[in-house]
C-alpha cells in the first residue's frame, strides 16, 4: 500500500506468471480451489490469455492456456455454479421449513389473532 496525504491507499497487485500444477481453479499460492476469472481474451492459435484471481489470498495470475484447459476450467466453473446452486435451494427449504414450524408454534399458543391480519 502506499500513502497519500497520510492516508493508505489501496493498490491492486500486479498480476503474476504462476500455474498451478492442479488446474486453472486452483491457486498456486494457497491451494484454494476458488480461483475465478477476472478477464480472458483469445490469442488465436486455440490459445487463450487469462487473468485469474484467488479470493482467499488475493493471488493474481496472467497466463496463456489452450482450449482443452479452458473447456476444463469452464466444466469446473459450471460444476461449482451447480453446487452454489444446490446450497442456495437447500438453505431456502431449510428456513422456509423454519418459518412454518415458527408460524405453526404462534397459532398453537394463540400467539396469533385474526386481527393480525
Amino acid at each position: 500500500m502506499s500513502t497519500t496525504m497520510g492516508v493508505p491507499k489501496r493498490t491492486k497487485a500486479k498480476p503474476q506468471s504462476k500455474r498451478s500444477r492442479h488446474g486453472m481453479h486452483a491457486c498456486p499460492e494457497c491451494a484454494s480451489i476458488l480461483v475465478q476469472p477476472v478477464d480472458w481474451h483469445e490469442q488465436g492459435d486455440g490459445y487463450w490469455n487469462v487473468e485469474l484471481r484467488c479470493p482467499e489470498c488475493e493471488w493474481w495470475g496472467r497466463e496463456s492456456y489452450s482450449q482443452d484447459e479452458v473447456d476444463s476450467y469452464d466444466e469446473e466453473l459450471d460444476r461449482g455454479g451447480q453446487e452454489l446452486i444446490e446450497d442456495l435451494r437447500a438453505l431456502t427449504r431449510a428456513n422456509m421449513e423454519d418459518e412454518t414450524d415458527r408460524f405453526a408454534a404462534a397459532l398453537a399458543s394463540d400467539c396469533i389473532l385474526p386481527e393480525d391480519f
